[in-house]
């Protein structure tokens, strides 16, 4: 699996990648850990892009934990009916909140968080990476699981859990914090469905390219 070494040999080669999105914030514009939450359980099989959107009526109308979890799922629905699966979503919501109470409650560990309906390792990578929290996984989403195996990181999979397991084996853990998200911003960016491989700044490396150019 480990195509071109071992791990800090990866570490070396996806440097550029690391260097040129390290740190930048996440595509969903939230403005504190709260919304962070809410808006992360809203993006799953959605677009960042639809899910900011609907957040300012969202937030002034639940603007924290508290009013969120004094709220019905039936007051909840005409916030987030453009969001897809908003029936199950608006469930996750209202029981998360009866839950956490206070923004302050908030966790922010692998097993709090997961322990929270609609949050699984994807979605806590996400929270734990934009809240600045010591790695304990690499964020898999559908962009690093297309783009990752076209580099030779892993092979091909569907899921992420099973994604982020070979990321895990084959990646130092100093760069787990920001790896996850610097490969999902490739694969925003350049490496695409179709992918714009002469912008690539890690296309030496990359076996797609080795394989297409």
């Amino acid at each position: 699996m480990d195509l071109f070494g071992n791990s800090n040999d990866w570490a070396d080669k996806l440097q550029p990648i690391i260097k040129n999105y390290s740190g930048r914030k996440h595509p969903l514009e939230y403005q504190n850990l709260y919304q962070l939450l809410v808006m992360v359980v809203l993006s799953a099989q959605d677009s960042d892009a639809n899910i900011n959107t609907i957040a300012p009526l969202l937030f002034d109308a639940y603007p924290n934990m508290e009013s969120l979890a004094a709220s019905t799922a039936d007051a909840l629905i005409p916030y987030i009916s453009k969001v897809r699966n908003f029936g199950t979503k608006t469930n996750w919501l209202t029981e998360i909140a009866k839950t956490i109470q206070k923004d302050s409650n908030i966790p922010l560990t692998m097993d709090g968080l997961t322990a929270l309906k609609g949050i699984g390792r994807k979605s806590a990578n996400v929270i734990m990476r934009e809240a600045k929290m010591p790695a304990v996984g690499i964020i898999a989403d559908l962009h690093v699981i297309r783009v990752a195996p076209r580099i030779g990181l892993i092979t091909e999979t569907k899921d992420g859990i099973k994604a982020e397991k070979q990321l895990i084996q084959v990646l130092p853990q100093e760069i787990w914090g920001e790896i996850g998200m610097a490969i999902s911003f490739l694969g925003r960016e350049i490496c695409r469905p179709k992918p714009k491989c002469i912008e690539c700044p890690i296309k030496e490396i990359c076996l797609y390219y080795s394989k297409n150019k």
